[in-house]
């Protein structure tokens, strides 16, 4: 076949997957980072990798509000607890005492799951565990489940989805 003739090779599909799979490590990496540096090389990495990161959404509203009632949500990943909408939420191995270690950047990619003022959160059907709060540094109230405090990710788009457990090695879904 002569050079004129020859045809260039089509893209089909893979550079959409090849971009959120970028994504996807960078979030990996952030997250890595934040298990072995001290909390201002957390930030640091975390930082420098968000414009990376803009397609990660911002923590919803709802997410951010008041959070009535935990329930129990099949995914791919098995029973996990769900907050409002039954998107799946997260603990954080990072998080020591019952205390958050996730802000800024961290917190972009894995909302906290939040309530206001003295709202109290329940156990929905099927939740056994010790459902408390924490005070976080940013002056907000995050909800807990067993003494961890409880996160949504930000990639997660539909009830059920499981994206992000495992992450980084360090985040999971929060079993019932």
């Amino acid at each position: 076949m002569s050079e004129s003739t020859r045809t260039r090779p089509r893209f089909h599909g893979w550079l959409p997957a090849a971009a959120m799979l970028a994504i996807l490590m960078l979030v990996i990496a952030a997250c890595a980072a934040a298990t072995t540096a001290s909390p201002s090389e957390s930030e640091a990495a975390a930082e420098s990798t968000a414009a990376a990161e803009s397609e990660a959404a911002e923590p919803s509203e709802s997410e951010a509000a008041t959070a009535s009632e935990l329930t129990v949500s099949e995914t791919s990943a098995g029973s996990a607890l769900a907050g409002e909408g039954g998107m799946t939420l997260y603990i954080f191995d990072n998080d020591t005492g019952g205390e958050s270690s996730c802000y800024d950047s961290c917190a972009t990619n894995w909302p906290p799951l939040l309530v206001e003022g003295g709202a109290e959160p329940t156990a929905g059907e099927g939740v056994t565990g010790d459902i408390g709060v924490t005070a976080r540094t940013d002056s907000t109230v995050q909800v807990t489940y067993n003494g961890m405090p409880l996160y949504f990710f930000a990639a997660d788009s539909a009830p059920g989805d499981a994206t992000g457990d495992g992450v980084g090695g360090v985040w999971h879904i929060a079993a019932p």
